[in-house]
């Protein structure tokens, strides 16, 4: 899979297909978690998260990293 010009190189798509299997909802995440609505949006429109954020969904989730986020390369990748 590689992205288009202008798309996201990290995308969070995995994270919503482990959030429905889990016993977690948004609303959870939020309430009883006290993951903040703007990292819900964050999530929703691939948008960074830092590491720590990461972590906490994976503790909660009781996932691994690939269960939250995929690297997706792009023709807009910085070179090194």
């Amino acid at each position: 899979m590689q992205g288009k010009r202008g798309e996201a190189m990290v995308v969070y798509t995995p994270f919503w297909n482990t959030l429905r299997s889990s016993g977690e909802s948004t609303y959870t995440l939020i309430k009883n978690h006290h993951i903040s609505s703007s990292t819900i949006d964050k999530l929703r429109h691939n948008k960074p998260l830092n590491t720590t954020t990461v972590n906490d969904l994976c503790r909660i989730l009781s996932c691994k990293v690939e269960d939250i986020l995929l690297y997706v390369p792009s023709d807009d990748d910085q070179i090194l």
